[in-house]
């Protein structure tokens, strides 16, 4: 088990406290953990806890919408076919659903297209544009996708079909012949928010189509469901514009579901007859059940499969794809479980692996619809950025992930000569290239690593907003804490470490004995009893129960078993402290 650095947020100044807690009415902990997010008066405080729908932007702020909108309304009007061309992940199917959903009420002239990820890879392919040429389409809108698509952007011209790019994605130094570009983080745009995802861009694009069109202001919030769920599993920033969608599309699916949404919970466990069985969706609850099952259909069959569901109107229109979608996700549990039980020995038997600063692997049988998880699952394991390649169309295909702080696109960009293709973002990037340069390239991307990281860079981290006592952990605290999310990047769930812990005698290993149950109490004299679970933790159960003492950081989360409601302490790692 990697040995992680616990990284404390600087404590507030007391005197900002102070006002802070006159001011709203909080406890000394609530108000450091408001002023760590920004939240310094009533003002600020009353705009972080109740989210408005008027705190989103003009559309037309964002450059070229103006164009992009006047394009689609005159296609309408002159009877042109309009092809809505996504990604196949998530943030890429709820974004062609929203698009082509919100479209296809109001003009039939509309169809979608998702690139198969064995056939076509990544992004635009050459034949999507044959395939829009070849059925007459003149208008191609591509979401969360494009914005590197040069060469294919140039030969849909040729064909005589205009582009509009709805990408979230950092720019190249050359954009696209496109005729209208969305993308808050080119040159000269001014849009106010520059976190969107893809699938929230295209509801920005939807929001100034409905305005133009003088439709009825909430129309485009029937789609806000599928922002909030394209928001939390692309990992995008958990503020402004984001939290806000994020928020209002998580209380969408809790008063109803879309059918295909509904059925795809029943075979997560959250929903039964249509209905969640749960009063409260999670940014989790996306992450870890809607997510991986949309992402499936693209991993393992096709990723027009999550379109279908997700834009079905009725529960027998939903029942196929959603049985689909949910044995791929079953399917895909075992390629990923096999792929990384196989990249593990691959560096568990080479000192040479070992030793580096980063990771790159290379079967040529490895499903290309896993090879990111096993990335990411090997990055979590050896905590160094890592790249997961498989042969695909004679070509190699990789995944990349990276370490908190490092920015491996940059790295993978000092490699580009070797390149066919790559995209991405600090965190996360893809690329392909010819099978003989394989060696070559993990040799340049080792020495572009080895140049730039950091040895902190290399220990995982643990970010911790406060110390805090036992007996300071009520359900009233929980309950302020939860009107904080949704959670996510730059609003993570807050983080607590208490000290001076020890076990009541009754912790043990649980599961298949790899995971930790504990009971600790504070000091000698307390009464006050809490329940954790520590996962992967299961190494320490005897140092736990030989009475030690140790620290805990951890996130709080409220248990409910048989009618009894606990907080239960989700424990992210244990420091013995004696």
């Amino acid at each position: 088990m990697l040995q992680k650095r616990w990284n404390y947020k600087p404590v507030p100044e007391e005197q900002a406290v102070q006002d802070l807690m006159r001011g709203i009415n909080a406890s000394p902990a609530l108000s450091k953990l408001l002023i760590q997010r920004g939240v310094h008066d009533f003002e600020s405080a009353k705009a972080f806890f109740n989210p408005s729908l008027h705190q989103i932007h003009n559309s037309f702020l964002m450059k070229d919408m103006d164009k992009a909108v006047n394009r689609i309304t005159e296609a309408i009007e002159k009877g042109e076919n309009i092809l809505v061309y996504g990604d196949y992940d998530v943030d890429g199917t709820t974004a062609v659903s929203l698009l082509y959903g919100f479209l296809i009420e109001h003009y039939e002239n509309v169809s979608y297209y998702i690139p198969d990820r064995y056939a076509e890879g990544y992004g635009v392919s050459m034949q999507g544009i044959d395939f829009a040429h070849d059925n007459g389409v003149s208008l191609m809108v591509a979401l969360d996708c494009g914005i590197k698509a040069l060469k294919q952007v140039d030969y849909a011209n040729s064909k005589g079909i205009d582009f509009i790019i709805c990408d979230h994605h950092l720019p190249g130094k050359t954009l696209p012949r496109a005729f209208a570009i969305l993308n808050p983080l080119q040159p000269e745009c001014i849009y106010p928010y520059k976190s969107l995802c893809g699938c929230g861009i295209g509801f920005k694009l939807v929001q100034a189509l409905a305005l133009t069109w003088e439709l009825d202001k909430e129309e485009p919030y029937k789609y806000i469901d599928l922002v909030a769920i394209a928001s939390a599993a692309d990992i995008v920033p958990m503020t402004g514009e984001n939290r806000v969608l994020t928020y209002f599309g998580m209380k969408m699916m809790e008063k109803a579901l879309r059918p295909g949404l509904a059925q795809l919970l029943e075979g997560a466990g959250l929903a039964e007859d249509g209905e969640l069985i749960k009063k409260e969706l999670t940014v989790t609850d996306v992450v870890f059940k809607i997510g991986p099952r949309i992402n499936a259909a693209g991993r393992m069959k096709h990723g027009s499969l999550a379109v279908e569901l997700l834009t079905a109107k009725t529960q027998k229109q939903a029942s196929v794809p959603a049985a689909d979608v949910n044995q791929n996700n079953t399917d895909r549990r075992e390629v990923d479980l096999q792929t990384l039980e196989e990249a593990l020995v691959m560096i568990q038997s080479d000192s040479k692996l070992q030793e580096t600063k980063s990771t790159m692997l290379f079967a040529s049988h490895w499903h290309k619809g896993v090879i990111g998880i096993a990335a990411s699952r090997i990055q979590e394991h050896y905590y160094r950025p890592t790249i997961i390649l498989t042969e695909s169309n004679g070509k190699a295909s990789g995944s990349a992930r990276s370490v908190l702080g490092f920015d491996v696109h940059a790295a993978i960009e000092k490699c580009a000569d070797l390149l066919s293709s790559y995209g991405g973002h600090p965190a996360a990037a893809g690329m392909t290239l010819e099978l003989h340069l394989i060696d070559e390239f993990r040799k340049r991307f080792e020495n572009a690593v080895a140049e730039t990281i950091t040895d902190e860079q290399l220990v995982p981290s643990i970010e911790v907003d406060l110390e805090v006592d036992l007996d300071q952990l009520t359900m009233n605290f929980f309950t302020q804490i939860q009107r904080m999310a949704p959670f996510g990047p730059s609003n993570m769930a807050p983080v607590f470490v208490t000290h001076n812990l020890k076990d009541s005698g009754r912790s043990k290993c649980v599961g298949d004995g790899s995971h930790l149950k504990l009971e600790v109490m504070q000091g000698d004299q307390s009464q006050t009893f809490f329940s954790g679970i520590g996962f992967g933790l299961g190494s320490l159960e005897k140092e736990v129960q030989s009475g030690r003492r140790f620290s805990l950081a951890y996130t709080l989360e409220k248990n409910e078993y048989r009618g009894n409601v606990s907080l239960q302490l989700m424990v992210k790692d244990l420091r013995f402290t004696d």
